[in-house]
C-alpha cells in the first residue's frame, strides 16, 4: 500500500483506525436513513422513554409504602408494554441491520485483502488463549504480541461505533435494553 505515510510506524494501524472511524460513520447514516429519521422510530422511543419513566416512579413509590395488589398488577402492566416497545423497536432496527452488515462485510473484505499476513500493531501484552488465536489471525510468525489487522478493526468498531452513537444521540432509551431475546420474567415461575 503505497501512501505518503507509508514509512510512518503507526501508518497500517493509523489507517484501519481511520478506515474503522469512516465504516462507522457510513453506518450511522445508513442507520439515520432507515431508521432513526422516520415518524414509526421516533414514536417508539418516546413511548419507550414515557413507559420507563413512568415505572421508575412507581418503583420509588412502593419504596415508600405498602404495596397494594392494584398496584403490582399497574407495574407489571406498565412492565409489560415497556417490554414490547423495546421489541418492536429491535425489530425495527433489526430491518436496517442486513444493510449495515454488507457494508461491514465488503469493507473488511477490502482490508483483509490489504492486510493480508501482515502485522498492522504490537500488543503492550500477552494475550492469552482464544484472544491470541484472534489477534494473530493469518500472521506469520511466533510473537504474540503482533496483532493483525481483523482483531484491531474489531476493536475499532465496536468502541468507535457505540461511541459515535452515543454522540449521535442514536443509542438505545434507557428502558429498552431487553433487546430480541429479553431475560425471562422471574414472576411468571
Amino acid at each position: 500500500m503505497a501512501s505518503p505515510f507509508s514509512n510512518f510506524k503507526y501508518a497500517d494501524s493509523l489507517t484501519v483506525v481511520g478506515i474503522s472511524l469512516c465504516t462507522a460513520i457510513v453506518c450511522e447514516a445508513i442507520s439515520w436513513v432507515l431508521i432513526y429519521r422516520t415518524s414509526s422510530y421516533k414514536n417508539l422511543r418516546s413511548s419507550i422513554d414515557k413507559a420507563a419513566k413512568k415505572l421508575e416512579t412507581m418503583k420509588v413509590d412502593t419504596n415508600k409504602i405498602n404495596v397494594k395488589k392494584s398496584k403490582t398488577k399497574k407495574i407489571d402492566r406498565v412492565e409489560t408494554s415497556l417490554k414490547e416497545s423495546s421489541r418492536d423497536l429491535s425489530l425495527f432496527k433489526f430491518k436496517s441491520g442486513g444493510v449495515v452488515a454488507l457494508v461491514l462485510f465488503v469493507v473488511f473484505g477490502l482490508l483483509n485483502s490489504l492486510f493480508e499476513g501482515k502485522v498492522v500493531a504490537k500488543l503492550p501484552f500477552q494475550p492469552f488463549g482464544l484472544i491470541m488465536k484472534m489477534s494473530h489471525r493469518g500472521l506469520q510468525g511466533n510473537d504474540p504480541t503482533d496483532c493483525s489487522m481483523a482483531f484491531l478493526y474489531f476493536l475499532c468498531s465496536i468502541s468507535i461505533r457505540t461511541n459515535l452513537q452515543k454522540f449521535l444521540g442514536f443509542a438505545p432509551p434507557r428502558g429498552a435494553s431487553a433487546g430480541l431475546f429479553p431475560m425471562p420474567d422471574p414472576k411468571t415461575n
